[in-house]
């Protein structure tokens, strides 16, 4: 049972989640603002432009353009060091572009991203996030039912 929930063994998942745990509470700690990915690009659009509604975002936009290029090296030495392995796709880039897309407008509707809400909404027992997240993973797993029952593949 074990080996087909954790196929590369239960080392890797256990170091992934303290590495994050630690990460968060170090953003935590350090700025008082709960690390997430979904205002990056607000953050990024307070550097040019006055308009009022990303202003809230000037004083944490170093850390959070900082944390955004993080995620994406990190993925690049990923592939650079590891190259193609399983997390790999053959998926049409349309069908990634229009999938980020609804990502985009889903974490703007829900507040916050999976990261956001995930990690440190419900580390912080925050009900919105509780909430948030049983309903990201109730959703997830009826489209990818609903998908699998169509015949939809990449």
């Amino acid at each position: 049972m074990l080996d087909a929930l954790f196929p590369n063994g239960w080392l890797p998942y256990l170091l992934g989640g303290v590495f994050i745990g630690l990460g968060t509470a170090v953003i935590y700690l350090a700025t008082a603002i709960p690390a997430g990915a979904s205002t990056f690009l607000e953050s990024t659009l307070s550097y040019v432009s006055d308009q009022p509604r990303f202003a809230r975002y000037r004083a944490s936009r170093d850390w959070r353009v900082v944390f955004s290029v993080g995620i994406v090296i990190g993925a690049a030495a990923y592939a650079f060091t590891l190259g193609d392995g399983p997390w790999t796709t053959d998926v049409q880039p349309w069908r990634l572009a229009v999938g980020g897309l609804l990502v985009g407008v889903g974490t703007r509707i829900g507040k916050g991203c999976t990261s956001g809400h995930g990690v440190c909404g419900v580390g912080s027992g925050s009900r919105t996030s509780i909430i948030g997240v049983i309903t990201f993973l109730a959703i997830a797993v009826g489209t990818a039912q609903l998908v699998a029952a169509l015949g939809v593949v990449p």
